[in-house]
């Protein structure tokens, strides 16, 4: 079957951002009983009329003997000028599980969020044509998701036991780029540009609003924002045999990937995107479960709170010694602790307390000064008593009062933060369930490519 481009429905705007859906084992019987695929095989090509055909028999002889549900293949032209159009629509007359959709413009992830977008299968994925990725490793990328366990699955050329055949110069890019990503965007995921990946729908529905890449970069793009929003990424070691014909241009590509790394690190530092969107039901996480005697959730902002702590501290007392040069005791202190406050609540506004994007920003900043002119009061008045006690007290002995001051500020300051500043946490993840009811309505929704012959 052939779609048309002109008829693709966009994303609906309609669903419920305040949470994701529970995850769910898809239930193969239920989703095969509505007429829908379970897996929607995405091939993005351009100008790729000699490997297309024997790729799409390959792939489809393969689905057809190993994988247990029903798929279907769907060939994303971008913009091909060869025979490619001709190619794609042959073989889904040919093979009722195949289809072809061809867009105008060039651009692998217009391409992918394109079919992504219209497509009614529970669990979509892409390949790259030339098929460098063993197949074997196609239904262990696609079944966590489909048991509900993961959000997302990649394939990883640069895990231990991934098995991968290429040039040096490939190695090198690849390797050099990860680093990249690991040091500048904070990314744990191992592979960003392996051309193997799967993605459950009803996360692509939040998501792919916020990806603005329409070309390479695309799948960077899509994992760290997963990332970033919490979401669980399932790598699978693949083996992995370099196309010497590959048409990529490297420096071009590289290029474009670094701008796309600026962009994205920029609008993360300044919360710009709304990642809070994504997060999961509460609940869903086995954190979320109540402990015997302890609150909900307190265990995990202790460990983040006393990291932030330990960090702040340090600052605190760096700032207060380089401040000591050219002011006094109080003076420094003062400046030291506004710094340290103000960086102190941002860490823990996001690390500790997963309070995402720019709303509340300001009142909470107002809070934590409020906190910290409380702290203040405590370590000054600790400096004033010293003084008072001891006339004129040494450097090491200032600080060592300093240290016990803060400590004990440091236990008030989570108190409040954890009851006054930061409790809109608590209220969410009360009223998670509610807001995620009305996404029941739209579970069955599905966006059809249209024009299907």
């Amino acid at each position: 079957m052939t779609a048309g481009s002109a008829s693709v429905a966009a994303m609906r705007t309609d669903t419920p951002w305040s949470t994701l859906p529970v995850r769910d084992h898809l239930l193969a019987g239920a989703v095969d009983a509505a007429g829908a695929p379970v897996l929607d095989v995405v091939v993005p090509v351009h100008n790729e009329e000699k490997d297309l055909e024997p790729c799409v028999l390959r792939l489809h002889d393969h689905l057809e003997r190993t994988f247990p549900y029903a798929f279907r293949i769907t060939v994303a032209d971008n913009a091909s000028t060869d025979r490619t159009p001709q190619v794609a629509a042959r073989l889904a007359d040919r093979l009722p599980r195949v289809r072809s959709y061809r867009l105008e413009e060039k651009g692998r992830g217009r391409a992918l969020r394109t079919v992504w977008s219209g497509s009614d299968a529970p669990v979509l994925a892409y390949m790259d044509v030339d098929l460098s990725t063993d197949l074997n490793a196609l239904l262990p990328l696609v079944a966590p998701l489909i048991s509900g366990h993961s959000d997302l699955a990649i394939g990883s050329r640069l895990a231990r036991s991934s098995r991968v055949v290429r040039g040096s110069k490939r190695e090198f890019v690849s390797r050099a780029y990860n680093l990249i990503l690991r040091s500048s965007l904070a990314a744990r995921f191992s592979d960003a540009q392996c051309g193997f990946k799967a993605i459950r729908r009803d996360v692509a529905e939040r998501l792919l609003p916020m990806v603005e890449d329409s070309g390479w970069f695309f799948d960077t793009e899509l994992l760290v924002l997963a990332e970033r929003a919490g979401l669980r990424i399932h790598e699978v070691p693949v083996d992995w045999v370099d196309d010497p014909d590959s048409t990529v241009h490297i420096v071009r590509t590289a290029t474009e990937d670094l701008k796309g790394v600026w962009r994205v690190g920029r609008a993360l530092a300044v919360g710009a995107l709304p990642l809070d969107r994504l997060v999961r039901p509460f609940g869903d996480d086995p954190r979320d479960r109540a402990l015997s005697g302890v609150p909900g959730g307190l265990a995990r902002q202790l460990v983040g709170f006393c990291a932030v702590g330990a960090l702040s501290t340090l600052c605190c007392l760096a700032l207060y010694s380089l401040f000591r040069l050219g002011a006094g005791p109080q003076a420094a202190n003062g400046g030291a602790l506004l710094v340290a406050a103000v960086a102190n609540t941002a860490a823990n506004r996001r690390l500790t307390f997963g309070v995402r994007g720019r709303s509340g920003a300001v009142r909470h900043q107002a809070q934590g000064l409020v906190v910290f002119a409380i702290g203040l009061a405590l370590t000054s008045g600790s400096l004033a008593a010293l003084s008072a006690a001891s006339g004129s007290p040494s450097h090491s002995t200032e600080l060592a009062v300093l240290i016990a001051a803060n400590l004990a500020a440091t236990v008030l300051r989570f108190l409040l933060f954890r009851a006054w500043v930061f409790p809109e946490r608590q209220v969410r993840n009360a009223a998670a369930p509610e807001a995620a009811a009305p996404s029941a309505g739209h579970a069955d929704t599905h966006h059809e490519l249209g024009n299907a012959r």
